[in-house]
């Protein structure tokens, strides 16, 4: 192939400039301008598909509402109430109104930011939301600290372990904790993580959302089985890493394992690790919702599990574009690191979107 290659240019005429770049163009501006050209095509794949997700978003909880089994009003005002009472309620929800005008004045609102007041309190959504928010944020977030002080380390050791002869006894011991870890759901995980720490021992209280203490049975909680699954992929590519030519030429040159984990092991795992980034954030998101219910803390999960059994219907739809647009945001952010720490995704993504 190369030497087909080198008689192909040796007959090309020296004059000829390349086809892609203008005569006396510098070849670093030239890479430049492509590496812009990639960034952009990857940035708006990335935005066309976040828009993708709004549209979705906002169809699915508009029709929420259409689609409710019997009738929205009677729902909300009680099977004791009077056909005038319902009437009342549903011209207040513009049910009343065309199909087509009432999708219309539901995506305007939410354009000028305005989700409606609950039907319970007459409290406008966005500051229901707003007050709420930053406590399902900090369970997430500290769920998310669970994940990466437990996921990696462990994935990362059991790895270099296995390396060392140790594989047998520590995998077979790895397998057994990491599968219960992810097989358990969140409920379970904090049920048990409140009768022996809080019940039993005392250490923690029972009801979570209380100042810092309060805040690590729910995030164990969250984290602990996301945690598990991060663990299992970071091990199967640091192995593979490990496995690699130039690792063992560079171990054969006695360069250190901590010079080994942090030059080639670890960015090689992160990126791989990043592109369970949404599905990893989707697991945080559903089990804080009901991690919040089981440690009674009052987040945006508590929130809409009494906004169904109230019919609350505006909080219902608030919570879950909240929620979605979080997911699709951060989901976004991923994608972007990702092009960062690995530029080949700009081609492999960028330009298949």
């Amino acid at each position: 192939m190369s030497d087909v290659a080198s008689d192909v240019r040796t007959e090309e005429p020296a004059s000829q400039p390349p086809a892609t770049a203008k005569a006396g163009e510098p070849k670093g501006r030239h890479a430049s301008r492509d590496a812009t050209g990639l960034w952009l095509r990857y940035l708006l794949g990335r935005l066309g598909g976040l828009v993708g997700i709004v549209v979705a978003l906002l169809a699915i909880t508009f029709l929420l509402i259409q689609f409710v089994p019997g009738d929205p009003a009677r729902n909300i005002v009680g099977v004791t109430a009077t056909q005038e009472q319902v009437d009342m309620v549903s011209d207040r929800l513009g049910l009343n109104d065309p199909f087509l005008l009432q999708a219309w004045n539901y995506v305007s609102g939410f354009v000028r930011g305005d989700l409606g007041n609950s039907f319970v309190n007459q409290q406008p959504i966005v500051e229901l939301i707003a007050q709420r928010l930053p406590i399902t944020a900090s369970v997430a977030l500290g769920g998310l600290m669970v994940v990466l002080l437990i996921g990696f380390p462990v994935g990362v050791a059991v790895a270099f372990a296995g390396r060392r002869g140790g594989r047998t006894a520590l995998s077979g011991t790895y397998n057994v904790a990491a599968g219960l870890a992810g097989a358990l759901p969140e409920y379970i995980t904090g049920t048990v993580l409140v009768i022996v720490f809080a019940l039993s021992l005392g250490w923690l209280p029972a009801q979570g959302g209380v100042g810092l203490e309060g805040l690590i049975l729910p995030c164990i909680a969250v984290g602990l089985a996301p945690a598990a699954a991060i663990s299992r992929v970071v091990r199967g590519e640091t192995r593979a890493v490990l496995g690699q030519e130039y690792i063992l030429t560079a171990r054969s040159k006695r360069i250190s394992s901590g010079r080994l984990l942090v030059g080639h092991v670890l960015p090689n795992v992160a990126t791989s690790a990043l592109t369970l980034g949404g599905i990893i954030l989707v697991a945080l998101l559903g089990g804080t919702v009901i991690v919040e219910n089981v440690f009674n803390i009052p987040g945006l999960g508590t929130q809409i599990v009494q906004s169904i059994l109230s019919s609350d219907y505006p909080a219902i739809q608030g919570i879950i574009l909240t929620l979605g647009l979080l997911a699709a945001m951060v989901n976004m952010a991923i994608d972007i690191l990702l092009g960062i720490l690995d530029p080949r995704v700009l081609t492999t993504k960028g330009l298949s979107r």
